[in-house]
């Protein structure tokens, strides 16, 4: 006898679809597994044979062949337990073949026939909707995840008994998926943040334009804190990237099942001892999402940049610049998101008091030369804006007032959003990632800022692409005062956050090759 299910596996950030054929034949029993299964797939002929007796059913006894089709993709996990066990019930006449029509099933089973939660259940809930399914099944610790998704019935099982029950025709409860956790996440407020106006406004630009930033500063500036809070001033995820986003993290198995949507930009932070594979992405067979797709619509902190390793650090390189990354391996060729606001945090030197007005360096000139040139030019030259972020002291940490709050500060961004979205036509293009032939033609200057820009970069060395991205952060900086027309005092802020020579104004820094020489 035969018959077949349809269910579905991740590929990368792709959704696949696999069937399961089961088919019987002899008199012996004993099982066949075919279609490239990996060793979680092979081994779930014990859970599932486990999980039906256990249940109270009688398990086929007779040669049973399990064929994942497409043959030539290899399958892994244990989402398939659950539609091979109902596929062999099927089979054995525990359920009619007719039942499994129409539906798409995914779970891992217990041995006991409990049914256990498995990854992307949300992206395969979006999928299924995409290819006009009429219902997918889930474990029922998935339910709340995958409901989330309007157009397709979502059912949830606790158990194969329960599922069995279900395609039998007999009702199942099912339990509330209201909505009240996707509301927006309370961040840390920008107004907890003593002091450091320049380092607040560099924020400000940076989350209007979607810029790059490093703050340089000693230990206990507020670097950290600074970072931390620009989560909340990034406008809140529309629809559609809330979808996005939250599908990278079901497929990563990090979303909260109690907050399934968050409506914030994601925000991660990676210890600096991350390997060029855990910050891109990858994998020995099937590539995983790294930490620049987890961030991806949101903000990736790295904290203490020169201590990564330098080979992490040089595979930013191109996906800072397209938005994406392609990983190729043996068997399969998989290209994820990654379009993510790079916030980086460094000590000025190694022992982090060079330029400090209350405690002296201890470092030698070569000792600070290695350390700046752990952190190559050509990557320096893709963060727009560098800022410095001086140590306040405890006079100044009790007795300043508390600034803008992160709420006043959206607005601001919100606005300039609204007159990119305007300028691009698109919600989710900003000024730091708009295509160059439009962003010239929203660059126009006159005479005289075209005076200012040849020598602000003849001075400074600025790169071609370093030119490039002082006038788009100058474009944001417009947009952040109402101005479709870029003026002189747009473009000198914007070169002072490229030159970091003019920030720090001391001759070791020049002597060791921070900035144009670097």
């Amino acid at each position: 006898m035969f018959t077949r299910v349809d269910s579905c596996s991740i590929l990368g950030m792709e959704v696949v679809k696999v069937e399961v054929e089961v088919n019987t034949s002899g008199n012996l029993p004993g099982i066949y597994m075919v279609g490239l299964p990996d060793t979680a797939v092979r081994e779930s002929y014990r859970r599932i044979k486990a999980a039906v007796a256990n249940s109270g059913l009688i398990f086929c006894r007779q040669l049973i062949t399990v064929n994942l089709a497409p043959a030539h993709l290899r399958k892994e996990g244990s989402n398939f337990d659950l539609p091979i066990a109902l596929a062999i019930l099927a089979v054995s006449g525990s359920l009619k073949p007719e039942a499994l029509e129409g539906r798409l099933v995914v779970g891992e089973l217990a041995l006991d026939g409990r049914v256990r939660g498995v990854r992307g259940s949300l992206a395969m809930a979006l999928w299924a909707r995409r290819q006009g399914r009429d219902e997918i099944i889930v474990p029922r610790q998935n339910l709340r995840e995958a409901a989330r998704i309007a157009g397709i019935k979502v059912t949830g099982v606790g158990t194969l008994w329960e599922a069995l029950e279900y395609l039998q025709g007999k009702p199942i409860d099912q339990p509330s998926c209201d909505t009240a956790g996707d509301e927006e996440d309370d961040c840390p407020c920008l107004s907890e943040v003593k002091g450091q106006l320049q380092a607040k406004r560099a924020l400000e630009i940076a989350a209007a334009g979607f810029h790059n930033i490093i703050l340089i500063g000693p230990p206990g500036s507020g670097k950290s804190m600074l970072a931390q809070r620009l989560p909340g001033v990034l406008p809140p995820l529309n629809g559609d990237e809330v979808l996005e986003v939250s599908s990278i993290h079901s497929v990563a198995g990090l979303l909260d099942p109690e907050r399934p949507l968050p409506r914030h930009a994601p925000f991660r932070a990676p210890h600096h001892s991350i390997s060029h594979v855990g910050l891109v992405g990858g994998g020995r067979n099937f590539p995983r999402p790294g930490e620049i797709t987890l961030s991806h619509r949101g903000v990736l902190f790295l904290d203490e940049l020169p201590e990564f390793r330098r080979d992490a650090l040089e595979v930013l390189r191109q996906p800072m610049e397209t938005g994406s990354v392609t990983i190729s391996r043996s068997l399969v060729c998989a290209s994820f998101p990654a379009r993510f606001l790079l916030v980086a945090g460094m000590n000025p030197c190694p022992c982090g008091f060079l330029g400090d007005a209350q405690r002296a360096c201890s470092c030698s000139t070569s000792e600070v030369r290695r350390y700046y040139h752990r952190v190559s030019g050509p990557l320096l030259d893709r963060i727009d804006l560098q800022v410095e972020v001086p140590r306040l002291t405890p006079s100044e940490l009790v007795e300043l007032p508390a600034g803008e709050g992160s709420g006043q500060v959206r607005k601001r961004v919100l606005r300039a959003r609204e007159m990119q979205r305007d300028r691009w036509g698109s919600s989710t293009v900003t000024n730091a990632h708009a295509g160059l032939v439009r962003m010239r033609a929203a660059c126009r200057l006159g005479d005289e800022e075209k005076r200012f820009m040849y020598a602000a970069a003849d001075r400074l060395g600025l790169t071609g692409r370093g030119f490039d991205r002082c006038l788009r952060v100058a474009r944001t900086i417009a947009d952040l005062a109402g101005r479709e027309r870029i003026k002189v005092a747009d473009l000198a802020e914007a070169v002072q956050y490229r030159s970091l020579e003019r920030l720090w104004g001391t001759s070791l820094l020049t002597e060791v090759g921070y900035g144009r020489g670097l």
